[in-house]
Formats: structure tokens, C-alpha cells, sequence
């Protein structure tokens, strides 16, 4: 069997659908699962155990008959059984439907939805990995969703080891930070970023009641004038640059806390177990946070997470 998944969107709703991808592959042990995905996105299934293969198409772009015309040539080549289809462009249901893919699954609020064989509802309140997953309901399968788990190369767990014992970390155990996500649209998603004062408050914080546990802050791309405000006011802050997603989810991995804002090393703090208080500002936190005493969302009462107090998030810290 050959299953083939479109998921368009950036790394976060790639991970979110990892889940379904592994339950998928327990009901069906022998089958090859696909995705296409945005190319911005491919690095995230370094940590995925349950794909065969990533093709890459820029939904996003101005695609012309010709865009399509060869994405379609692709899916006919490889001979998929049955197809799951996230976006909600009518299309994607287009392109399933002329593709003679037998089983091609969606929600039915999509734009595309009278193209699917079958369509299931989008319950947007609940936890997006459970939304998601509800699209196995169109193979008839009505389990349980899983756990978010990463299969992280051992080779990235060897480069995480080596930081540590770089930042002199690897006895004491350390706090990690993202300010904000590195996949920010500046224009779109500022929203995303705690102001660097306002961390400076939490680090002082944590440094004066213990001195002797260490706060990394992870530096993405768009990161920099973030991290080097913070290290002018904190020096004794140390920064990691992990070059790929898995060498991040293994330096998160052996944290004892995490301490971010809504990112992609939100979602992989997840996927590895590792105690994490998250800020949010327009976007629910119960939407991308399962319902767990180890994952702490707090909620900006104006929606706008530099209105987040640092005091609120201290009382995370050190509740209990």
C-alpha cells in the first residue's frame, strides 16, 4: 500500500501531524507514506520514523498549469492508494481527484471537499495533533491519537553530547530559552517574540535563586538581535546555534526545563518529554499544547504576548 499526505504549512504542522503519520504506519505496517511539503519545511522529517519518502511543492507560490501539470505527472508515477489532504484550497482536492488516487481523504471544510472520497469534520477547538488525526477516521480506523514522539539520529543526540561538555552543561543540567520563533514573518507574526527586557527579568531571576544552574538560549536565524541583547545584559548567559531540527530536539532533550515562546522548539520540547512553559498571544494555547501537567501554556490576557508579566511566568518556575 501507498499512502501519500499533502501537508502545506511550516514546520510546526509538520510535526503535529507525526502522530497520524505513526498511527497510520501501526495500522498499515507495510505500507510506504509520502508527504509533499512546502521546501522550507523538509528538514522536519529528519526526525520522523514513520516516512518514505519527502517531495517538496511550494503551495504558497504562484503556481502555473505547468507547477501542477508535473506535481501531478509525480503522484501518478509513484501510484498512490489512498491520499490525505490538509489544506483547505479546493486545489488540492482537484489535484487528488485528476491524480485517480482510489482514497483521498480531507475535512469537510475544505474548498476541495467535493473531490474526496470521504471528508471528516475539522474540530478546530481541540489540540491540532488531534485534529489532524482525525483524518484516519476516512480509512475507517478510530484509535486513539498518539503521543508527538521524534526519532532523533544518533549522531545528532553525539552532536548535542559534545555542546554540552562546549558549555561546560553536561553535570550541572540547564534551562533552555527560545525567545521567539525563527520562522517569524516580521511583518506577520511579531507577536511571536518576548521582548528581550522582559526575559532579561526571568534570567536575573532564575540566576539569583540558582546560581549554579545554567540558561542556554537557543539562537535561530532571525534570533540574533534578540540573543545579543540579552547576552549584553546577562553575560553569563549561554548560546547554542543547532544547525538542523534534530540536533535542537536533542539539545532540548536534556534540558530540565524549557522556557518559549509558541515555536518549532515548542513542538519538539513536546515531542521529547521535556518540562516546558510556553507564552502565547492571539493563538490558544490548549490549540498547540496537549492537556499535560508537564506542558504549561500561559495565555496573554490581552492576546498580545508582551503583555505577558515575567512575574507570571516566575510562578511557573518555581511552582510547587
Amino acid at each position: 500500500m501507498r499512502i501519500l499526505a499533502l501537508v502545506p504549512g511550516g514546520i510546526g504542522e509538520q510535526l503535529l501531524l507525526f502522530p497520524t503519520l505513526d498511527d497510520l504506519q501501526t495500522h498499515y505496517p507495510n505500507a510506504d507514506i509520502d508527504v509533499i511539503v512546502e521546501p522550507r519545511t523538509k528538514g522536519a522529517y529528519r526526525v520522523c520514523k514513520s516516512v518514505n519518502e519527502v517531495l517538496t511543492f511550494d503551495f504558497k507560490d504562484r503556481n502555473g498549469l505547468a507547477d501542477f501539470g508535473n506535481l501531478l505527472g509525480i503522484i501518478r508515477d509513484h501510484e498512490y492508494d489512498a491520499a490525505l489532504a490538509l489544506g483547505s484550497r479546493w486545489t488540492v482536492g482537484l489535484l487528488l481527484w485528476m491524480s485517480g488516487i482510489r482514497l483521498r481523504i480531507g475535512y469537510e471544510a475544505s474548498a476541495g471537499k467535493w473531490f474526496f472520497t470521504n471528508s471528516v469534520p475539522l474540530k478546530t477547538e481541540q489540540y491540532t495533533a488531534h485534529s489532524y488525526h482525525d483524518l484516519i477516521n476516512g480509512f475507517g480506523i478510530n484509535s486513539p491519537c498518539p503521543e508527538l514522539t521524534l526519532r532523533v539520529p544518533k549522531s545528532d543526540i553525539d552532536w548535542a553530547e559534545s555542546e554540552q561538555k562546549r558549555l561546560n552543561i553536561e553535570e550541572s543540567g540547564y534551562i533552555l530559552i527560545h525567545g521567539g520563533s525563527s520562522e517569524i514573518n516580521p511583518l506577520k507574526e511579531i507577536d511571536k517574540v518576548y521582548p528581550a527586557h522582559k526575559w532579561q527579568q526571568i534570567v536575573e531571576d532564575i540566576q539569583r535563586k540558582q546560581p549554579d544552574l545554567p540558561i542556554v538560549i537557543l539562537e535561530g536565524l532571525a534570533d540574533a538581535e534578540l540573543v545579543a541583547s540579552l547576552k549584553q545584559e546577562c553575560p553569563d548567559l549561554k548560546v547554542v546555534s543547532p544547525p538542523d531540527i534534530g540536533k535542537t530536539a536533542a539539545l532540548i532533550a536534556g534540558a530540565n526545563l524549557m522556557i518559549c515562546t509558541e515555536s518549532t522548539p515548542m513542538h519538539l520540547a513536546v515531542a521529547v518529554g521535556t518540562y516546558t512553559i510556553a507564552l502565547f498571544g492571539s493563538t490558544e494555547a490548549k490549540k498547540l499544547l496537549p492537556q499535560s501537567d508537564r506542558y504549561i501554556g500561559i495565555q496573554s490576557p490581552t492576546r498580545w504576548i508582551a503583555d505577558i508579566q515575567p512575574e507570571d511566568v516566575l510562578k511557573q518556575v518555581w511552582r510547587g
